[in-house]
């Protein structure tokens, strides 16, 4: 796929408000220092179409992103440790689930995963949350241009290791670089064919 336009839609907490047309959406989601703004704009080749900052949780609503004019890339608000009240923790949580368990337009969660630590319990917690609301989900392994390659290997094999203790199949995984842009083919390759899938049905 080449993303030939990549355009910001709407900022919101209300998931009543979100984009009404039927077109189809990825929602991207990890915790709060994770590089998901920086791997937003690597995968639409545009250098400030997700706001990167020093301070982790800067993303604090649902955004909507209209790519080539047929799909939509929705970055929700981080979830870990970023500076924010328990209140607005609380907040954040209601609408995210809300995304989650309201919007029919939802093709496919991606959580990503910060590749250099081990596995989290707050993110093996909310893939446990997605896989238990039959939500479809791929991981994203974040920050691959940290570590060597076998470093990579041996990192995936343990998240494995880990995952099948509770989980029959290891969900569908990409390894990106950010910086490298690696694994930006392979994962905007993968949401091509679901759109050319759900273009097949209708």
């Amino acid at each position: 796929m080449q993303i030939k336009s990549a355009e910001f839609v709407v900022s919101n907490q209300d998931v009543a408000k979100c984009p009404s047309n039927t077109l189809p959406e990825y929602a991207f989601i990890g915790r709060s220092n994770v590089g998901k703004s920086s791997l937003i704009n690597m995968l639409t080749n545009r250098k400030n179409l997700a706001k990167t900052s020093g301070r982790p949780g800067k993303t604090q609503l649902i955004n909507h992103f209209i790519i080539n004019k047929n799909w939509y890339l929705v970055d929700l608000p981080g979830y870990g440790y970023a500076r924010v009240s328990k209140t607005q923790k609380r907040v954040f949580q209601k609408f995210i689930t809300a995304y989650f368990e309201n919007r029919k337009q939802l093709v496919s969660a991606f959580v990503l995963v910060d590749i250099r630590h081990k596995p989290q319990p707050v993110d093996l917690e909310f893939m446990e949350w997605l896989g238990t609301n039959i939500i479809p989900f791929s991981i994203i392994f974040t920050k691959a241009d940290k570590l060597k390659p076998n470093a990579i290997i041996r990192y995936i094999e343990e998240y494995k290791a880990i995952l099948l203790e509770t989980w029959e199949d290891m969900p569908n995984y990409f390894v990106t670089s950010s910086t490298k842009g690696d694994g930006r083919y392979e994962l905007l390759n993968y949401i091509d064919s679901i759109n050319l899938e759900l273009n097949q049905k209708n």
